[in-house]
């Protein structure tokens, strides 16, 4: 009775974990996206480069496109109603979306660009860092990304990739020692690295190349650096212009919105 009490208890902490990792479908939202907008949804981060495209892809065609990016909770249930195209920060961030939403499969899922994990620092770079063989070599107070099991971005597990990249154990054990914020998602992380007087933030090249006035990076070393993709899935039932804005995304004139934000192919 026990032991079936226990596995009880262990499949319902399972499942209520898992219903917070995911956001729960509203069964009585039905997808309809045809209305001649096409609307964006994903995480933040990437979402500034579609912007920008989109400004550009409306301007030359006359079709909207609206992205909402940010915290999957946040624009969900929108999703829900009228998404003709769910963007991934990451293969395993794509991944869960296609777990989540019944109108996008992975044979849908299309990888366009790549972006390189750096080492955010101070504006100025004070504590001289130069890469993480001196975050592994000073003291140092360190800001990483993390889900925590309940949060879907693409920072969840990166720190723990480049530290072990060698394959050393005393460097994961050293770099582990010296993270003073896990935070939940690029934007507390570098609301964490901010308030917390960190010395080294590991993220995303776009996020220091928008926030340039706030901080600088640092690259991390060629043979410890981890790169990982945007992804795009177009929608069972999406306005069929939404293939014309992948294709325009995908184009020579679509590629420096994001080039410069350093994404790269």
């Amino acid at each position: 009775m026990k032991r079936h009490l226990t596995l009880t208890s262990l499949a319902m902490l399972i499942a209520s974990a898992s219903a917070l990792a995911s956001p729960q479908l509203d069964p009585s939202i039905t997808h309809q996206p045809k209305d001649n907008v096409i609307n964006v949804y994903g995480p933040g981060g990437p979402d500034t480069a579609l912007r920008h495209a989109a400004e550009a892809f409306t301007k030359k065609s006359g079709v909207q496109v609206n992205v909402i990016a940010g915290p999957e909770s946040k624009w969900t249930q929108d999703a829900q109603k009228n998404a003709d195209l769910i963007f991934g920060s990451s293969e395993q961030s794509m991944s869960a979306f296609v777990e989540t939403y019944p109108f996008i499969t992975n044979q849908d899922v299309e990888p366009i660009y790549l972006r390189r994990a750096v080492i955010a620092v101070p504006k100025g770079n004070p504590k001289n860092i130069s890469g993480i063989k001196d975050l592994l070599d000073k003291p140092s107070r360190i800001v990483v990304t993390e889900g925590l099991g309940v949060y879907n971005t693409s920072g969840t597990g990166v720190w723990e990739d480049v530290a072990g990249r060698t394959g050393s154990l005393a460097d994961v054990q050293n770099f582990r020692e010296k993270i003073i914020a896990y935070a939940k998602g690029s934007g507390a992380s570098f609301k964490a690295f901010q308030q917390q007087s960190a010395d080294a933030w590991i993220t995303w090249i776009h996020w220091p190349l928008n926030h340039a006035d706030k901080v600088d990076y640092v690259e991390i070393e060629p043979e410890r650096r981890i790169y990982r993709d945007l992804t795009l899935a177009k929608t069972k039932g999406a306005d069929p212009q939404t293939q014309d804005f992948i294709n325009f995304v995908n184009s020579s004139e679509g590629r420096p919105f994001f080039t410069r934000e350093g994404w790269t192919r």
